[in-house]
């Protein structure tokens, strides 16, 4: 018993000296199951299980998933039309490379699974992705009888952590192909598609706005596709195209001073107007101030069924302890969630044409950012200049003042005709007062002193 508790005791004093100075980190973050902290809720916890497809191992064999096993063969055997070796030839690619593919999960994902299942699993899910995006760009899944509603939740199913297959599985199979190229553009108009920013319900105003910068952004999008890494699987590509090139970041000294403005309401009444910005990159994210009034710029946002479980897996995806980021969509969700405290902050979004509402009602948006923007943790030197040049424009009270005051008395247009009423009542009650003061006295008036 005295030896054990030696043997015990020394061990601890060679784990410690055998433990690292920093952690040490992969190249890509391995795929693994959301973290704790934020499974902990029970709301939240919808958002990531998938509806309709399985991907990868952490859900395989989900019974509400069968349907879609059948749709992956199917998809897989189309798929196979494209490449330039048969079935047995591709897995094999597949199944060469299992150990490395292996790795790119945690080691809970695949420690139940030997090689020739991974493989297997692994194959048919690349495949089968890989054509349901291609058929989805090319509006060809309503031949294949696949009903509207396994579509949808396909969709949202290909962006969960815990449902992604290594972009490498894609690759490879992509590069086995003779649509290598073409498959690789439905990828990137598929994640497009995904992002959320409106389309064809912008105005007209909006639309040339963002029309002049469209050439450009996508011109930036192909200079940033030659030149970036691998991504780890499509959530992480989702989340790079979302974000858009990096910025440089600022190196002045950061004011970490107490926010005292709340939500869109309070800006608003402050003088704080809410405008569209150049793109929909969610780091597009300006202020300015003029004279009493201050513009707010934010990139267009739709919200839809989508929006959550879209939000809160990149989410846990930045969460991930083997993944070094900035909390850039983190730090944006907590920007929103800043603004959107009740159904009006949301009017007023939608009214400036930076919000489209296809969830519902909008105290239903106000209540999904109220809701995923809990208990996170951002980046504070994400937009802390704009919030630093709001806090300025905020606190100076003359503007304030001002703002207040063409708020209350011009909003709409009975308040300012009554604004109107009452100076002219007060210039004719004046001029009245005026004249009985210094009008020249009238033949009666002279009579009457005599």
């Amino acid at each position: 018993m005295e030896e054990v508790q030696i043997s015990s005791r020394e061990e601890r004093f060679e784990r410690l000296r055998e433990a690292p100075e920093a952690p040490d980190y992969s190249s890509n973050p391995k795929i693994q199951k959301v973290p704790f902290m934020l499974r902990n809720s029970t709301t939240v916890e919808k958002y990531y299980e998938p509806r309709a497809v399985a991907i990868g191992p952490f859900h395989h064999g989900n019974p509400r998933c069968e349907l879609a096993e059948e749709f992956k063969l199917m998809l897989t055997k189309r798929f196979l039309k494209y490449t330039r070796q048969t079935v047995e030839t591709l897995h094999q690619k597949v199944e060469k490379k299992i150990k490395e593919l292996r790795e790119c999960y945690a080691k809970e994902a695949t420690q139940t699974y030997d090689d020739e299942t991974l493989a297997w699993m692994l194959f048919l899910d690349g495949c089968s992705t890989l054509q349901f995006i291609h058929s989805f760009v090319d509006e060809e899944l309503e031949e294949l009888k696949i009903k509207r509603d396994q579509i949808a939740f396909a969709q949202q199913d290909l962006f969960l952590l815990e449902n992604q297959v290594p972009y490498q599985v894609l690759e490879l199979l992509m590069s086995s192909s003779n649509k290598h190229e073409e498959l690789k553009k439905a990828i990137e108009t598929y994640v497009q598609a995904n992002i959320g920013a409106p389309g064809k319900k912008q105005s007209e105003k909006q639309e040339q706005k963002q029309s002049k910068n469209q050439e450009q952004k996508q011109s930036n999008v192909a200079i940033t596709m030659e030149k970036e890494k691998e991504p780890a699987h499509l959530l992480d590509l989702l989340r790079t195209r979302m974000l858009g090139p990096p910025k440089n970041p600022d190196k002045r000294a950061k004011d970490h001073s107490v926010q005292s403005f709340r939500n869109v309401q309070e800006l608003d009444a402050a003088g704080i107007h809410f405008t569209l910005s150049n793109s929909s990159f969610l780091g597009d994210i300006s202020f300015v101030s003029h004279s009493f009034a201050g513009f707010l710029s934010l990139p267009a946002i739709s919200v839809d069924d989508s929006t959550g479980p879209k939000f809160m897996n990149l989410i846990a995806y930045e969460m991930c302890p083997d993944f070094q980021n900035d909390f850039a969509v983190t730090s944006y969700i907590s920007f929103l969630d800043a603004l959107i405290d009740h159904a009006d902050d949301v009017k007023e979004l939608r009214s400036a044409g930076v919000l489209y509402n296809l969830l519902g009602s909008d105290k239903e948006v106000a209540k999904l950012f109220n809701e995923i923007g809990t208990d996170l943790v951002p980046n504070t030197d994400i937009y802390h200049d704009v919030k630093a040049e709001i806090e300025k424009h905020y606190k100076t009270k003359w503007k304030t003042w001002m703002s207040q005051f063409c708020h209350d008395h011009f909003r709409s247009p009975w308040t300012f005709l009554a604004f109107v009423g009452v100076l002219a009542a007060l210039g004719l009650t004046g001029i009245q007062t005026w004249f009985a003061v210094y009008s020249p006295p009238t033949h009666c008036d002279v009579v009457a002193k005599t």
